[in-house]
Formats: structure tokens, sequence, C-alpha cells
């Protein structure tokens, strides 16, 4: 725990006991070591003020956090009486500073060897069987003392507040682990705490959901690596095919070899495209990894195209002189200028046509439902297959970068103007693309240790590797933008802060990353998951692989519930942990599902099982506390709803049950309220979510503006994308109406 901090000094102390691996390797270091990621301050400060007659009890290691509490109260006037507490002597930390803040200094050991036998509730009973008047006991340590505490003091209604960091772990609010039960209602600890009335408190909950990792670390098994799985981060995306890897012969593919008859040379361009017919050539299958060897592995399932492929896919492209497919692009990419080239052979020169309007090209062209924007409305769609702009648009930014090839353009002489985004998710990502080329001075500000958002936490390593995402943000940095990792906008520094000191304006991408829940019975037992805490720990924090010391429950029987792409993401990935049976629970039908059709048909050929037309309805826990079924009922689709879709209605009397070990909650995420509890001159709307005018992206606040999914509620990321755009046009039209601010000062 942190144990205090000098400001001045820029510095922190930490206080830890040996538990684990993790702690071990911290007590190895010395001093000149450094730690690579420090990240915080996460929750609420402790409220401070001139209570009265304050008892401040630290338990074991507690007492190192309750000592900075202490301090401030002591500060504040208070008259404070202090309790530490230890198995015995030897344990016992900070005795002299708890000493010297306290106008009464006791201590409890249990086996006696230093102050009295027993616990500190003993010494708070004798306090109050004197008479002693208290008016706050601030109590911090292990949950059976914080639980003995707040039951003492209850009958006394003497305010009680408890520290819960125990359950805290590395995030920002969003994965949902450390929720806990306060007045029966569900918060999260990072968010809502630490501190709480200790009266509220789930104890019992609490004490089961530590238990969830207990003797875990580091020991998770990882997935094989032999040669078809999961191998180390790598540039897997630019592997060159060979010609024998076969595509689903089922499906009537052609080896590479047959494909690239009559198509010598392509890479290096070599003549105009013929004359194309519609429908002439049909719509090239992208090459895949088998079903049985891919759920053994985390490398990216689709290959890519050959040069050879690429072409002839772009020969399909009819050049329309109106092209609907431009409209249909959120970030308005040239689609027919660059497809153009690659039936031209120029790769290169189409990767740069693309980046003039999008600057994460192989991301989009990987994860973007172009079946829903430019694909749907493409004219050959009309009676043959689309034209596959998606797979054309990561084959070039993949040639690009395998060949080395990427170029910087020439950036325009420097405004003086300063720009700082918040959040390097989609959003952030591209306004930060766009400012730079106007000649402004960015910087990206990032809470989590890695740039990306969630194309780093919430995308898996088989539908986006992370290389990928590092490559754009790289192609960013070589730009000019400035990348700040580790950097909590609402706790380490405000809105207000980077107003302040030199930046004319501010852009707020920080997403949708608050997890939700269904509210049903059963919800905080063990093996309940958010997606994003599931996705977070494989993807960012690599829980599958057992060199890195991040535990996760892996289970035979898993059920996701929810439909979109996240839950197919989610439910993939459990199959990939060696998970059995892996059902995805869905209220409505098939036909209703918001997942990508790609991703619906590689969950299917992988063994995904789906439940449509079942609800969950309470989670069903064994005697410790652990997942081992879901209670559902079975539903009928009655009349549609305001979102368009049939409103599922349930069936009386039709209730079951699927066993499982796991539940995984995919439902949707809210905003984050980092920024918006911060900063409150931004006007939010009845679901938190930043209101900023769709156009333009200003919000209520002057000089700040906000795009994507903090303003939206969870959508795509190239939706995000273009809100990051025009955002950036937003920005560079209002800093230039005004004096930078380094010339104001």
């Amino acid at each position: 725990t942190i144990a205090g901090s000098d400001m001045a000094r820029g510095t922190i102390t930490i206080i830890f006991q040996v538990a684990g691996d993790t702690t071990r390797q911290l007590s190895t270091l010395n001093a000149g070591d450094y730690l690579l990621d420090v990240v915080g301050p996460l929750g609420h400060p402790t409220h401070i003020e001139n209570f009265g007659t304050v008892v401040c009890i630290g338990g074991g290691l507690g007492i190192a956090l309750v000592m900075p509490i202490a301090e401030a109260l002591h500060d504040a006037g208070n008259t404070l009486i202090s309790i530490i507490s230890a198995r015995n002597k030897d344990l016992l930390i900070c005795e002299k500073e708890m000493e010297a803040y306290s106008n009464e200094f006791m201590v409890a050991t249990d086996d006696g060897s230093k102050g009295i036998k027993g616990f500190p509730t003993q010494i708070l009973q004798e306090l109050i069987n004197k008479g002693r008047k208290i008016d706050v006991v601030f109590a911090v340590g292990p949950v059976p003392l914080m639980a003995a505490v707040s039951k003492l003091t209850k009958p006394y209604n003497i305010k009680t507040i408890v520290s819960l960091n125990p359950i805290m772990v590395d995030g920002t609010g969003m994965c949902g682990c450390c929720r806990v039960l306060i007045d029966n209602k569900p918060k999260f600890v990072c968010v809502d705490g630490p501190e709480f009335d200790g009266h509220q408190v789930d104890y019992e909950n609490l004490s089961q959901r530590l238990k969830t990792y207990a003797n875990k670390e580091p020991r998770v098994p990882s997935v094989s690596q032999d040669s078809s799985c999961w191998k180390p981060p790598e540039d897997r995306a630019g592997t060159a095919h060979k010609p024998a890897v076969s595509m689903h012969a089922s499906e009537g593919h052609a080896v590479v070899d047959q494909l690239a008859a009559g198509f010598s040379g392509a890479e290096t361009g070599g003549g105009k495209p013929a004359a194309r017919k519609m429908g002439a050539i049909p719509r090239q299958k992208m090459p895949e990894q088998e079903p049985k060897n891919r759920i053994k592995n985390f490398e990216e399932v689709p290959y890519g195209y050959t040069p050879e492929m690429a072409r002839q896919e772009a020969l399909r492209c009819l050049q329309c002189k109106k092209p609907l497919c431009c409209d249909g692009c959120p970030v308005s990419i040239d689609i027919p200028g660059f497809i153009k080239l690659i039936a031209e052979g120029d790769f290169l020169a189409a990767a740069k046509k693309i980046k003039e309007t999008n600057a994460l090209p192989a991301v989009c062209g990987r994860v973007c439902p172009q079946e829903d924007q430019c694909e749907k409305v493409c004219i050959v769609g009309k009676k043959f297959k689309p034209v596959a702009i998606g797979n054309l648009e990561r084959f070039v930014a993949d040639y690009e970068r395998k060949q080395g090839a990427v170029e910087i353009p020439a950036i325009p002489e420097k405004t003086g103007y300063k720009v700082a985004i918040v959040g390097a998710g989609p959003a952030g990502l591209a306004c930060a693309g766009e400012l730079i080329k106007m000649g402004h001075d960015v910087t990206i500000f990032e809470a989590l240790h890695k740039a990306g958002g969630v194309l780093v936490y919430g995308i898996p390593e088989f539908r986006l590797p992370k290389t990928i995402v590092e490559s754009e943000v790289e192609y960013l940095r070589k730009l000019g933008v400035k990348v700040e990792v580790n950097a909590v906008i609402g706790k380490a520094q405000t809105v207000d802060d980077l107003l302040q000191h030199g930046f004319d304006a501010v852009f707020v991408g920080t997403g949708a990353g608050l997890p939700m829940f269904m509210g049903i019975p059963g919800e905080n037992l063990n093996g309940v998951y958010s997606a994003n805490e599931y996705l977070t720990r494989v993807n960012l924090m690599r829980a599958y692989n057992s060199t890195y010391a991040t535990p996760i429950a892996m289970r035979k029987n898993v059920a996701v519930i929810g439909a979109g792409n996240v839950a197919m993401d989610a439910a993939r990935t459990a199959l990939r942990l060696g998970a059995e049976n892996v059902y995805v629970v869905y209220r409505r039908s098939r036909e209703e599902m918001p997942a990508r059709v790609e991703e619906i048909h590689h969950g299917e050929e992988e063994g995904l099982q789906f439940r449509f037309l079942t609800n969950p309805i309470r989670i069903l826990g064994d005697e410790k506390g652990w997942v081992k079924g879901l209670e559902c009922v079975r539903m009928e689709l009655g009349e549609p709803d305001e979102s368009g879709r049939r409103r599922p209605i349930p069936v009386k009397g039709s209730e079951f049950v699927i066993d499982v070990e796991c539940l995984i909650m995919s439902i949707g995420n809210g905003p984050n309220p980092l920024v918006q509890s911060t900063t409150p001159d931004i006007q939010v709307n009845k679901w938190g979510n930043i209101a900023a005018d769709l156009e333009t992206c200003k919000t209520t606040k002057e000089g700040v503006f906000a795009g994507g999914d903090i303003v939206t509620g969870a959508a795509t990321v190239i939706l995000a994308m273009g809100a990051g755009k025009k955002a950036a046009k937003a920005i560079d039209a209002y800093v230039r109406s005004r004096k930078p601010a380094a010339m104001a000062s």
C-alpha cells in the first residue's frame, strides 16, 4: 500500500508484505532499480475534517494505510486515539509514526508479545465502556478485523469508515473485479471507494471474493506453445503465406499457387487493370487457420490476402463515378482511389492514399464492420458479393509495414497551439493523428500502461494482434504525437489542470469502459466476470502465458451473456483457455444478434454453443461461493421495441439450468465517470455520457471537446475514429480563433 507521498520530491512511499511471487520480486529491488509502470491514484480521497475524537485502527499491513489518514486527522485538529495490532511484535510497523500523530496510542498482539494480548476490538470496547465520546472510527486491515470493528460500533451508532483496498486491482474502473456489495448494491471499490460506511459492507461476500485468486499467483497454466499455438508477440501479421497453406477446401478455396497464376510481378506493379465485368471475378475468400488448430492458440485467424489475391479482388471494383461506398465510410476514405492503385499493383501508393484520411488502416481493416458500412452500399453487392474493402485495406497496411516502407508525411510548420487528448483509444488516436498534421502540438494522456484503449485491452490477439496496434501508435509518435501512459486524468491531473498548464484545448475520448451487470441474484459469486475484466486479463495482461503473473479462473463449462462482438470475443477466448463447453446465452434470436457475421461464423466453426431466446434469471453457487449453474427462462419474441427489434417475452414455466462454473457478463458498458466527476462544468446526460455536439464535438465547457463512446455510448471503432476526426477539425478552428496559451501567459 502507499503509506505516504512527497509532491515536492515527486516520491511515494510503498510498504508491502511478501505474499507471492510479485511481492517477492519487489523485495529484491535495490536502490537505483525502478518499476516500469506506476499508475494512480484510484478511487476517492479520504474525507478529512475536525470530527472531534477519532479512533484509528490499523491491523497488519493496514497500519501503513491508516498512517497517512492519522497524520491528516491530527493536522485537522482531531483528538486522535490510535490502536494498532499484529500477530506478534515483529510484525508491527509504523509504531513511532503512529504514536507521534496520536493523543493516545495503544497496541494489541495476538500472542501478547507487545501491548495487550488479544484484538483491537477489546481496546475499543473498553473505551466505549468507559464512556469515552467517539465521533468517528477509521478501521483498515484484514477483512475479519474491519468486520469485527463495524459490528462492535453499530449498536452505538458510531460512524465507522473502512477501506476496502485489499480487493482493488490494476485498473481504472474498467473491469469490475473490485465490485463489492454496499447496502446490498454493487459498488466498484476503485471508482466508488475505497472507503465505505463499515455498517453497510457485506463482509461475507467481500471475504468470499477475496478468495477468487487465492494461491494462484502466478501458477496459471499457459496455452500450449507448440508450432500451431501461441508464441510471444512478434510481427505475425506480415508473415509470408506459404503456397502449401490451404484455405477451407470444403468451401471451394483454391491454394495460393493456383490463385497466383497469371499475376507474376504484382508486388511491384506492372500494367493497368483490364476492363472488368460485374461478377466476372468471384470475391476472394480470406485464407484462415483451420478451426481445430486455431482454438489451441491466440494467433490471428485470417492470414490476410497475398498480393495476387488482393489485386484480383481489386479488379472486382467497378470504379463508380458516384461511389456510394465513400458515403458509407465514417472516416471518408477514398475507397475507389486506393482500390484502383491496388489493381495497378502500386500497393504503397494505395497505403498512402488511405492514410490521407485514416491514421489506423491496419486496425480498421481488421475490426471495422464493413458489411454494415462501405460494403453494405457497394454496387457490386447488389447482385453479387460486395468488394472486400476491409480485406484490401488490411492488405495494403500490412504490406507497407512488412516492406518497412511506412512513409512519414511532411508536417506543417508548428502553429504554437497545444492540444491535450485524454484517452489513447480509437477516438483519441484519430483526433491526434489529424491535429498533428495540422501543425499543432499534441499530447495524449492514457490511464493504462499501453496506448490503444479497447484495441489493446478489449479485442483479442486472434482478431487484432497487439503488434499491429503498437505499429499504428508508433506511426503517430513518428508524426510527432507525444504519448504519456499511466496518466489518470481526473485523478493525477484534471481537465482544468491541463487547461491551466498551457494546453489550448482538450479532447476527451475516454470511451465506455465501465462494465454493466444484469442485477440478478448471484452476480457477486466467484467465477462471475465482466467481459472487460476477462478480456483485459487475457489481452492486456496475458493471463494465458505462465510467464505473466496474471491469474484467471479457467473452467471447463462457461456461459457468456450477450451476443455482440465483445461477447464473441469473450466466448472464443474461453475456448482458447481450454473450456470444453462455451454457451452464448442471448434473449433474442440469431437474426437480432448485433455481432458481426464474420465473428458469429468463426465462433460456430470453433464450437460455440448458442442458446437463443434464453434469458438468465439467477446465478447458482456452491457452498464455497463459486458459480455452479445459470438458471434461465425461455423467451419468445413479441412486438418490436424502440430499437426496432422484436421484444423478448418470458415463457411461463420454462425455467431450466445450464451447468457452468464460469459466467462472463457482456451486456454493454457505461461511461467511466473519472473525467466528468472532476470537471463539474461539463454537462452529462441521464446515462452519464458527456453531452457534446455530434458534429463539432463541443462540450458545455469552453475549450473542451469530446467524442466517441464517451458521448454516444458503446459503438464501433470506426465511428469513434470518425468522431475524433470531426473533433480535430473543430478544435483546429477553435484554437486558431484565439492566441496560443503560451503567448497569452
